[in-house]
């Protein structure tokens, strides 16, 4: 199990980088901290360069393919960690991950989505051990912001 306390290192352990934050674009927060949670607004899968890849851009179900929604929640998912290590200063004040909500963009016939949002939901508990176990909620969705093929949102118990 991993302690909660070596986040940071373990990210680097698994070969994974938290990227910049990005900014928010609408009249919200990224995040927003009350007592002891944290709140993570959705985060879209743009890579380390800030941008959305055309790779995920589009349907699961047409466009996107299951593997490559799994790879983008992943991609949310650091977003997500990048904008909790921007709220608490470090990555080390999270105690748990309580719950993640996935969002995917799918085809009205898509009956998967929670394949792609395993992405994120797997890999939160390969960073945080059992720590990382959470509830969760995926829909399918019409559309998603710049056209991304998923988008990840986080509730964390914090120190």
């Amino acid at each position: 199990m991993t302690s909660a306390h070596n986040l940071e290192s373990r990210i680097v352990e698994l070969g994974y980088a938290l990227p910049e934050v990005a900014v928010s674009k609408g009249n919200y927060v990224p995040f927003r901290i009350e007592g002891k949670l944290l709140y993570v607004s959705g985060q879209l899968c743009v890579g380390p360069d800030g941008k959305l890849s055309q790779a995920y851009k589009g349907k699961l179900g047409s466009k996107i393919t299951e593997t490559d929604g799994y790879a983008a929640a992943k991609l949310c998912l650091l977003q997500v960690l990048a904008q909790a290590r921007m709220a608490l200063g470090s990555l080390d004040r999270l105690r748990s991950c309580i719950r993640l909500g996935g969002f995917v963009n799918a085809e009205p016939d898509f009956t998967m989505p929670g394949a792609a949002m395993n992405g994120a939901s797997d890999m939160i508990v390969e960073i945080m051990g059992e720590a990382g176990r959470h509830s969760r909620t995926t829909i399918g969705v019409a559309t998603l912001p710049l056209g991304a093929c998923i988008e990840v949102e986080a509730l964390f118990a914090i120190d």
